[in-house]
């Protein structure tokens, strides 16, 4: 039996990989108003940190302290759903696992 009569059939010739972009980037799952408004909210976030990062004298700074980790805690969190939903991240986690997130 010829080699070729036995494996012709049955091989497929093989897949490209599908293109990706550099970094995985994808605007896919953020559409319409969701990724303007998350981009204000981080750029928001991050101004309220840097303004409090300007104070330098405060007479009772438990209401900036607070304000701090307030604005601090929305730029990490914001910045991370950022990265979740535009990179490829959220195709390797799972739909239910972010949902979860």
């Amino acid at each position: 039996m010829e080699n070729s009569a036995v494996y012709s059939p049955t091989t497929e010739p093989a897949a490209k990989a599908p293109r990706r972009r550099p970094f995985g980037c994808t605007l896919r799952h953020l559409r319409g108003w969701r990724l303007p408004a998350k981009v204000v909210q981080t750029i928001f976030s991050f101004v309220a940190v840097v303004c409090e990062e300007i104070v330098d004298y405060c007479i009772t700074c438990s209401g900036l302290y607070f304000f701090e980790f307030v604005s601090c805690s929305a730029f990490l969190l914001n910045l991370l759903i950022l990265c979740v939903y535009c990179t490829d991240l959220y195709e390797s986690l799972g739909e239910d696992k972010v949902q979860k997130l």
